[in-house]
C-alpha cells in the first residue's frame, strides 16, 4: 500500500501547462516538475519559456517548450502533435487567460472577443483536444481549469473576464459529467487575489490595502497557497474528485456583503 505522500507523486506522467511563461502557470509548472512529472510548457511566444525550462532542468526535472495559441484549434492540435513525441499528457492545467480592465459601457466587441476567445473558448478547445487524445490512447487523466472567484462574484471594471470565468466553471462541470466514463477527471481552481510579479505593485498600494481589508482573512494569497489544491487534483490523492471547484482565496468568496 502506498503512503499518503506517494499518492501525490506524478512520476512518469506528462503534464501540459498553458500560459506557462509567468505567474500561476510558471509556478504550477515548477510544482508539477518537482513531483516527478515531465513538463510540456506552452505559451504564444516560445522564447518566453526558456527561463522556465532552464529552471526545471536545474532542479533535476525534464521540460520542453511548445508554441501554443489557445484561441486557434490548429495551433492546439499542432502543440499536442509535438508533445506526442513524449507521449500523451495525462495532466493538463488550463491556465492561459487575459483581462481587459474597463467599465462595462466602455468595453468593446473586440475586448469581449479577446477575453472570451482566450479564457473560455481556449479552455474548451484545449480540454476537448486533450480529452480526445486521452480517450484514443486509453489514458486516465486530470484536467485542471484555472477559473477565478469572479466566476461566482462580481466587481466593477472586468465584466467580460468575470463572465468568462463563470463559463469556465460550468465548462468544468459539464466536461466532468461526460468524461467520467473515460476515467478523465475535470476540476477547477478558483484563485482569489494571488500576489505575482504582475500585480504586486498594485496590491501593495493604498488601493490594494483597502482591498485586502475586505478579505475575511486579511491576506492576499501567495503562489505557494495553490500547491496543495493543484497537487490534490493532479494526482491520485484526488482520484475521486471530478466536477469540483476549489476556491483559494482566504475566505474572500464567503465574505459578508
Amino acid at each position: 500500500m502506498s503512503t499518503l505522500l506517494e499518492r501525490f507523486r506524478l512520476d512518469g506522467q506528462i503534464a501540459l501547462v498553458t500560459g506557462a511563461s509567468s505567474g500561476i502557470g510558471y509556478h504550477c509548472s515548477m510544482l508539477l516538475a518537482s513531483m516527478g512529472a515531465k513538463l510540456a510548457v506552452a505559451s504564444r511566444r516560445i522564447d518566453q519559456l526558456e527561463s522556465l525550462v532552464q529552471a526545471i532542468e536545474q532542479q533535476g526535472g525534464l521540460a520542453k517548450a511548445f508554441s501554443l495559441d489557445v484561441t486557434k484549434s490548429e495551433s492546439i492540435k499542432a502543440c499536442f502533435d509535438a508533445i506526442e513525441t513524449w507521449g500523451t499528457p495525462s495532466i493538463v492545467v488550463n491556465n492561459a487567460g487575459v483581462s481587459v480592465a474597463k467599465s462595462l459601457l466602455e468595453q468593446t466587441e473586440a475586448d469581449w472577443d479577446q477575453v472570451m476567445d482566450t479564457n473560455l473558448k481556449g479552455v474548451w478547445l484545449v480540454a476537448t483536444e486533450a480529452a480526445r487524445r486521452m480517450v484514443a490512447h486509453k489514458t486516465a487523466g486530470s484536467i485542471i481549469n484555472i477559473a477565478s472567484i469572479l466566476g461566482e462574484r462580481q466587481i466593477n471594471g472586468v465584466a467580460p473576464y468575470a463572465i468568462s470565468k463563470a463559463g469556465v466553471i460550468q465548462t468544468t462541470k459539464t466536461m466532468a459529467l461526460e468524461l467520467a466514463r473515460h476515467d478523465i477527471r475535470v476540476n477547477a481552481i478558483l484563485p482569489g487575489y494571488v500576489v505575482t510579479d504582475l500585480n504586486r505593485a498594485f496590491l501593495q498600494s493604498e488601493l490594494g490595502e483597502k482591498l485586502r481589508m475586505r478579505i475575511p482573512s486579511r491576506r492576499f494569497s501567495e503562489l505557494r497557497d495553490l500547491d496543495g489544491p493543484i497537487l490534490l487534483l493532479a494526482s491520485d490523492a484526488g482520484k475521486a474528485m471530478s466536477g469540483s471547484t476549489i476556491a483559494v482565496d482566504g475566505a474572500h468568496l464567503v465574505g459578508s456583503l
